[in-house]
């Protein structure tokens, strides 16, 4: 789903004036950009009437290109649907020439669900008479407070799901208060076809679940006294500064975009040391991610969604407001992305950027250095769930992913009195689900260069004996990673263990090779059965982490297409190879996990939850970079 190399240096010269004219190539597209891709899209005699654009966003040259740069043309990458005939194209627009660099159909592949299934599959179910029946059933009479929502439908082999593109719709009602995931009609599910417009199945089950009347609203009745005025300046204006898209704040360098499936994508990320800046990580993004509810039963078996790649993080970002998504020094800037129609849509204030207090950095007696941070951060509602992400930049060279999870839990009407194994009670006759997060990063990482290995690092006891007299000792054994296979590891809490990526040509003052670390924080096993469809679908969820030589083609862990799609795509398929890793061009994919179970006081909304990890440096730097750090007050 890569690039293909297109169009010459020269035409390129003649459509931009001057090579110092062009933006670097791994800048966004801008909605001129967009638009002109657009055109060129569908000025072509091969674009399907009344398709539409599931993805138009930047086709990123290879790397190789890039590190050389070397001028490139401007080029967009689309995903089109055409509903009628159930197709799906891939296409590269090549904006500096005008012309169609590649056209081709994926059969058999599901682009990401959109506003567009919904209204398409709403207007089905509403012309199903089971449908306003078996809202009666429900005690709903108005049909009309009822709300449709799509749910991606995974794959089951489920007869007569084989062909076409498919959801399963589930009501809520609307007439009890604004907060609609509060008031589901449980038991009510139509599995539909979009391509045929036919509903395959009609679920009409829990009838003795009564819909929630018990108010959910966001707001409380009576509000506490507030804290008082904190008040964050900076009299100077920001500390980092942003020249040509690159981002460079205390030593550190590096670009980033929203790309519309992945959300903020950071590249090119690098510290400055004696006067260079030396690479770090040359991609770093979320690859995949899947959240597996644990309910077994008819109404919600299926409910595992790929918010990456079966929804899109990127098109579902937030707009942040200053003091109020972000503290009130943050700089905050516009995104845009492409609607289905080829249209562009900013998101302003989409991405911030700021600086906060980090606590103390370092201290010993009375000589302290206080620590701050960088925050690059962004939010997507993906549906009822709420994510924010933050790139967080250390002063001492640690770079650092946190996840925040809030927003609003899928819940199920639950009978007065029942027990409910696979949920949690939250609130009267409101149940919500057991369920799991689960996020697959892709890391391509550049250690003082391309050519790196993995190393696993694992602390164990030494065993008594005369070398350990008094049982204290423990060791930190080293096991270099040569091969995809060995490469496929899970954490280990009894001996610690981490992942050090080492350069193979550069070493550090004390002639060891220099190198950042995985050091993971919270994370889980999957409770989904291997076999299972999703643990099918979602291999990525086989290790903690994967480790694959660099590939322009391998972007996304759960496959290009994991919408209905049968499993055994994306990193399964690719290291089935078993390519060897030492000393290549190295890409990290680590998944981590959360497993909530839901309490009362995650409703209606759920507070802030974080989780994450870090890249920290081990021996890339002489001695503590954050050494020369001036004094403060």
């Amino acid at each position: 789903m890569r690039s293909l190399l297109a169009s010459s240096f020269v035409s390129f010269l003649i459509a931009c004036g001057s090579a110092a004219a062009a933006p670097h190539p791994l800048s966004p597209l801008t909605a001129a950009e967009i638009r002109t891709a657009a055109r060129i899209v569908r000025g072509s005699p091969r674009f399907p009437a009344n398709a539409q654009f599931s993805v138009l966003t930047l086709d990123e040259p290879p790397k190789g290109q890039v590190l050389a740069k070397t001028a490139l043309p401007r080029r967009a990458f689309a995903v089109l649907y055409e509903y009628a005939g159930n197709h799906t194209y891939e296409v590269i627009a090549n904006i500096t020439t005008g012309a169609i660099d590649f056209w081709k159909e994926i059969p058999g592949a599901q682009p990401a669900i959109g506003g567009d299934d919904s209204d398409i599959a709403d207007q089905i179910v509403r012309a199903d008479p089971r449908w306003a029946q078996a809202l009666r059933d429900h005690g709903v009479r108005d049909i009309n407070r009822v709300v449709t929502m799509s749910w991606t439908a995974g794959y089951f082999a489920l007869p007569g799901a084989e062909q076409g593109r498919v959801v399963r719709v589930v009501p809520y009602y609307a007439g009890a208060g604004q907060n609609l995931y509060a008031h589901p009609v449980e038991g009510i599910v139509a599995h539909v076809n979009l391509t045929t417009h036919k509903v395959l199945d009609f679920l009409n089950t829990d009838r003795n679940a009564p819909v929630s009347r018990e108010n959910a609203e966001l707001l409380a009745r009576v509000f506490r006294a507030g804290p008082g005025p904190l008040n964050i300046t900076q009299p100077n204006g920001p500390g980092f500064q942003i020249e040509d898209g690159e981002v460079r704040w205390q030593k550190w360098h590096f670009r980033y975009a929203l790309h519309p499936r992945e959300g903020v994508v950071l590249y090119q990320v690098g510290y400055e040391d004696g006067g260079k800046v030396r690479p770090v990580m040359y991609r770093g993004s979320l690859s995949e991610m899947v959240v597996p509810y644990g309910d077994p039963t008819a109404g919600w078996f299926f409910r595992n969604s790929f918010d990456v790649g079966e929804l899109g993080l990127g098109v579902t970002a937030s707009p942040q407001r200053v003091g109020v998504d972000c503290p009130s020094n943050c700089s905050v800037f516009d995104a845009v992305v492409a609607e289905s129609s080829g249209e562009p849509r900013v998101i302003p204030g989409a991405v911030a950027i700021y600086e906060r207090d980090g606590g103390i950095e370092w201290k010993h007696a009375d000589n302290t250095r206080r620590s701050r941070e960088l925050i690059v951060s962004y939010w997507s509602q993906p549906g009822n769930y709420e994510y924010g992400f933050d790139w967080v930049f250390h002063l001492d060279g640690t770079l650092e992913m946190r996840v925040q999870l809030t927003g609003i839990m899928a819940a199920k009407g639950v009978a007065d009195g029942a027990h409910d194994p696979y949920s949690h009670l939250v609130a009267p006759n409101v149940g919500a689900p057991h369920h799991q997060h689960f996020f697959n990063f892709r890391l391509d990482m550049d250690v003082d260069g391309a050519a790196n290995r993995v190393v696993e690092l694992n602390t164990v006891a030494m065993p008594a004996g005369p070398q350990n007299p008094y049982g204290g000792g423990f060791t930190m054994q080293e096991t270099p990673l040569r091969t995809e296979r060995e490469a496929q590891r899970q954490l280990n809490l009894a001996s610690s263990r981490k992942w050090l990526v080492e350069s193979t040509t550069a070493t550090n003052a004390l002639g060891h090779s220099t190198g950042y670390l995985l050091m993971p924080g919270e994370n889980a096993l999957p409770f989904a059965l291997p076999g299972s469809w999703v643990r099918k679908r979602a291999g990525f969820l086989d290790a903690h982490l994967w480790v694959t030589p660099y590939s322009d083609a391998e972007q996304y862990a759960g496959g290009d297409y994991p919408n209905q799609s049968r499993g055994g795509d994306g990193l399964p398929k690719w290291t089935s190879a078993n390519r060897p890793i030492d000393g290549r061009d190295v890409v990290l994919w680590y998944t981590m996990g959360i497993t909530h179970n839901p309490r009362p006081e995650d409703w209606p909304v759920m507070p802030i939850y974080e989780a994450g990890f870090k890249l920290m440096p081990v021996g890339f730097f002489a001695s503590n970079p954050a050494l020369d750090l001036p004094p403060g007050r």
